[in-house]
């Protein structure tokens, strides 16, 4: 039988850094937001469920949401430069949490806060009382918001973990020429892939083991590939 590696670089697929960005923006994004409503709950336990869900949400529509965006953006390309990195993306999860942290995430949300609150106070949105109470203890909202962030990165490190563990498992199945055990790592693949930081050479090992899973699952589960269909499967 023909082999193919799962290692080989694929030439054509580049990951473009805002697909990156994007990821980091839509995870820490909720991230965030559940971060900002612990901290709500604990600085207004006298409201009730309905008052605390009406505040946060005043909070979020009004410039909170956008200034996080832009509060991940700007962590991101400072954080870069704080690691060392000049140009292209992350290459792998730890650059990315070190990007973050060096960034002054946590600081330009504090920021976006205090903006809000402002502006909902000043548009009678938001009582005077209460918006000066969130704004003197936002360091309850802020430190739950970098707990938060902190188990956002564990859970990545963990489902990366799990990635890898699948991809090997693919592999090993590949070598003993088992389909039924390469079709159920494939499915874990499939899922666990969704959830993890889009980092290129990641990208490019799923892709060439995607190319070459569904070339044998297309060939009715026979192994006996051509040579040039198993080097279509590192350029697709």
């Amino acid at each position: 039988m023909n082999t193919v590696s799962l290692e080989t670089n694929i030439d054509n697929i580049e990951l473009e850094n805002n697909e990156q960005k994007n990821f980091m923006q839509s995870a820490l994004g909720k991230t965030i937001n559940v971060g900002l409503n612990i901290g709500l709950r604990y600085l207004l336990p006298d409201f009730i469920e309905e008052q605390i869900i009406e505040i946060k949400d005043e909070i979020i529509n009004n410039g909170f949401s956008e200034g996080v965006k832009k509060a991940i953006s700007s962590a991101m390309d400072l954080g870069k430069s704080a690691i060392g990195i000049v140009t292209g993306n992350f290459e792998n999860i730890n650059q990315v949490q070190n990007a973050i942290k060096n960034g002054g995430i946590i600081d330009s949300v504090s920021e976006t806060i205090n903006n809000v609150v402002n502006k909902l106070v000043s548009n009678n949105k938001l009582s005077y009382s209460v918006g000066n109470t969130i704004k003197k203890g936002k360091n309850v909202i802020l430190d739950n918001i970098s707990k938060k962030i902190e188990n956002e990165f564990e859970s990545q490190l963990d489902s990366i973990e799990k990635l890898n563990k699948y991809l090997n498992n693919w592999k090993e199945y590949y070598k003993n020429q088992d389909f039924t055990g390469m079709e159920k790592e494939y499915n874990k693949i499939e899922e666990k892939i969704k959830n993890v930081v889009p980092i290129e050479n990641t990208l490019k090992s799923v892709r060439t083991l995607e190319n070459l899973h569904n070339l044998i699952k297309n060939n009715g589960g026979n192994f006996n590939l051509s040579r040039e269909e198993l080097e279509l499967a590192n350029i697709l």
